[in-house]
């Protein structure tokens, strides 16, 4: 292809150009020579293309998402909130910590290893920006029926894909989920979070200031992976047939990134860095355009410069490249030789491909001719807004009208029977066949992992501090009822980080929807928006960002609304962390919170082919109040072990209980037909020794929260209203279910 330069463009005004086929709407492509006042050349039709794409630039979710800051909460633990690469967080003792979460959906449905590798590598790179050492990862999943083909044909290479990316980086992975519905069949859903921790002194920002300073591209060199990459694929439906636009997946190398890793945090380290971006989606067009926006002047960079794998890429090849492993940085000159020494001491290919200017424009030069020249903010920031239509759709009400018909257990046998059923069902089955792959405790400092409530890690070997995160989403609930679905399961990650004794501090967020161009998918959107904010500003959690995955539909089917919601909490010392489960006989264990009949959304309910009925009502003050009682209990070293309840109810949460150190327990509950399978939020068994029983009592009478006494902790069985349940029988029905899928 000749070479378009800025020239060229303004002499050959009515030049045919592909915007369509790089995704842009005839009024976007409108709207791009109204910006520069003549056709873009290929570069920049390029740039615009990728930039302006939905994954890149929120531009169906913009109008929604300022929520997140017109009802911010104002608290002094929050650093560096929404609009930089991720938020941060004051944990205490002059530590920060930086967590986020970003979606790699249709790149894994395509290319299942390098899909969900790459995932783990983007979201580690933008903890990494921060001037954070990254410290641990986690993976909620979404795939199709667990004895699907398509499941059986991504679910191995996603589960690989994760593990050997975050394990060859020497990051733990720490939690997440694995959860099967069909509504994910071809459109699997590979969220990754990444956390990390600094000194407040060394945050890093995205922005390119002062006029003189260099720009400089260290890393991989750029190859012709992932062209397009993830900011086309995740910017369209799948059709039946697969998608339309199949450009490259990225090609991951973790080793590459470790090193870049260990590299960068010796370069933070001596403050040499005026900004710092990593190249994930949009690769160079979004690295250059977001550092000249966010800085104070222009930028001018020589393309010919970059380093290339294949050295017959073309400009607007290398423009639109999301090679992984690769970071831009503002250097200045007087730091630049120091810069270049600690990469060539740590083998990192190194260049200078430009420098600040102080002028307003994006200048990008091929070989000397002039192939970019734009205003850097219409490319980062001011792309298109589209308030889309809405529409409540039509199942809404139609399936909060049915009445959910399952059969109910009250004799020993019915009892004996939910109970296996429950621990074998793929949803609620033990994911060891999954987590074995991953390893949990590299880097020593893991406290605890799944399949607890939530992951901790200690944070500093001297006072113990430590951090806990958990992630969750019910797609039934949201299904049913968006905006209670987002604040229910933001109380949920709420809990199982206080189940443990932490206190929530910070939230973020992957939402992943159908097309936005579906009034009902943005419906659906709306609300989960709505609910997640309305329950953060009255939990006095601020949102530090997150991720919007649309288009994930496979023609005119989307996947269940799921608004997957991460949150952070702080535990002074995780010595006196409260476990999950009892290790020992003589205990008694406790109800917390009150059980209804929340059968709809619920487990048992999809088991039996129902997914209809009202969602509960998130009470988010007796949440808060509930946290508060497991905090208070955690502090005073009440609390012999806590479990959420949630997926699976009662039945679940007492399966995992027993099985976790192989002690049985006699339970004796009322209205087992409702309290067995009932998926009430806001309720946790606690485990304590009966000397404490007074202490529990009063903060429960403190804090209003319901208590009922349960059972005892003991034997070899799991005894439910007299239905014998051996643990080794429990054991083996919870455990074969992943093994005879997958094994």
């Amino acid at each position: 292809m000749a070479l378009d330069t800025v020239a060229i463009a303004q002499r050959n005004p009515d030049a045919v150009q592909p915007f369509a086929e790089l995704g842009l709407k005839p009024d976007e492509y409108a709207r791009i020579k109204e910006i520069l006042g003549r056709r873009p050349t290929s570069s920049e039709l390029a740039m615009y293309s990728v930039m302006w794409s939905e994954h890149c630039s929120y531009k169906s979710s913009k109008v929604h998402l300022k929520q997140f800051g017109d009802k911010a909460v104002k608290t002094d633990a929050l650093l560096v909130g929404i609009g930089e690469n991720a938020g941060v967080v004051d944990v205490g003792q002059g530590y920060a910590v930086t967590f986020k979460i970003e979606s790699h959906n249709h790149p894994s449905f395509i290319e299942p290893y390098q899909g969900a590798a790459t995932g783990v590598g983007g979201i580690v790179r933008d903890i990494l920006t921060m001037g954070a050492r990254p410290i641990a990862v986690m993976d909620p999943l979404r795939f199709g029926p667990a004895d699907a083909a398509d499941t059986r044909r991504v679910l191995p290479g996603i589960i690989a894909g994760v593990g050997g990316y975050g394990n060859c980086l020497g990051l733990p992975n720490i939690g997440g989920e694995v959860v099967f519905d069909e509504t994910y069949i071809g459109n699997p859903l590979v969220n990754a979070l990444c956390v990390g921790v600094m000194k407040h002194s060394d945050i890093k920002l995205a922005k390119a200031a002062g006029a003189g300073n260099l720009v400089v591209l260290y890393g991989a060199k750029t190859g012709g992976d992932g062209i397009g990459g993830v900011s086309v694929l995740a910017s369209e439906t799948f059709d039946s047939t697969g998608p339309a636009k199949r450009p490259a997946v990225q090609v991951g190398d973790p080793f590459v990134e470790k090193v870049l890793i260990e590299c960068s945090l010796e370069i933070f380290a001596e403050d040499l860095v005026v900004g710092i971006q990593d190249l994930g989606g949009a690769g160079l067009s979004c690295a250059t355009s977001e550092l000249a926006s966010g800085g104070s002047g222009g930028m001018k960079v020589e393309l010919d410069r970059v380093p290339l794998r294949d050295a017959t890429l073309s400009p607007e090849e290398i423009l639109m490249s999301e090679s992984q492993e690769r970071m831009c940085a503002i250097v200045e000159p007087k730091h630049i030789d120091r810069f270049l020494e600690i990469c060539k001491k740590w083998d990192v290919t190194v260049t200078v491909i430009g420098e600040v200017t102080d002028g307003e424009r994006l200048e990008i030069t091929w070989h000397g001719d002039l192939i970019v020249d734009v205003p850097p903010r219409t490319v980062a920031h001011d792309g298109p807004v589209y308030n889309r239509p809405l529409a409540k759709p039509e199942y809404v009400d139609r399936v909060n009208a049915e009445k959910v018909i399952v059969p109910r257990p009250s004799t020993a046998g019915e009892i004996k029977s939910t109970v296996l059923k429950l621990a074998a069902t793929p949803n609620l089955a033990d994911k060891s066949w999954v987590t074995s792959q991953y390893d949990r405790y590299v880097q020593g400092n893991t406290i605890q992992s799944q399949p607890d409530d939530s992951g901790m890690v200690r944070i500093d070997e001297k006072t113990h501090l430590g951090v806990a995160i958990a992630t969750d989403a019910n797609a039934n609930w949201s299904y049913l009822n968006p905006y209670e679905g987002a604040k229910l399961a933001l109380a949920e990650a709420a809990r199982n980080i206080a189940t443990a004794g932490a206190i929530p501090l910070a939230v973020t967020n992957c939402l992943n929807f159908g097309s936005p161009e579906d009034p009902g998918v943005m419906w659906q959107f709306a609300e989960s928006v709505r609910g997640l904010a309305d329950g953060c500003l009255e939990m006095g959690l601020p949102v530090t960002g997150g991720n919007v995955s649309f288009y994930n539909q496979t023609g005119a089917i989307a996947i269940l609304p799921t608004p997957v919601i991460g949150v952070l909490g702080v535990i002074d010392d995780v010595r006196t962390r409260t476990p999950m489960s009892f290790d020992r006989a003589g205990l008694e264990l406790y109800l917390l919170g009150e059980t209804a009949d929340d059968i709809a959304g619920s487990e048992w309910a999809y088991m039996h082919g129902q997914r209809g009925g009202c969602a509960p009502v998130a009470d988010l003050q007796r949440e808060m109040r509930l946290i508060e009682l497991l905090v208070a209990g955690r502090t005073s070293q009440i609390f012999t072990a806590a479990h959420d309840l949630s997926q699976g109810g009662l039945s679940a949460s007492l399966t995992e209980m027993v099985l976790r150190h192989n002690v049985g327990a006699d339970i004796t509950i009322a209205n087992i037909e409702v309290a067995l399978i009932s998926e009430s939020p806001g309720r946790v068994i606690v485990a304590i020794d009966p000397a404490k029983l007074e202490q529990l009592l009063a903060l429960a009478k403190k804090q209003d929260i319901d208590i009922v006494k349960i059972g005892t902790t003991g034997g070899d069985n799991l005894v439910i209203n007299g239905a014998v349940i051996p643990l080794n029988e429990l054991r083996t029905a919870h455990t074969e279910t992943f093994p005879k899928l997958f094994g």
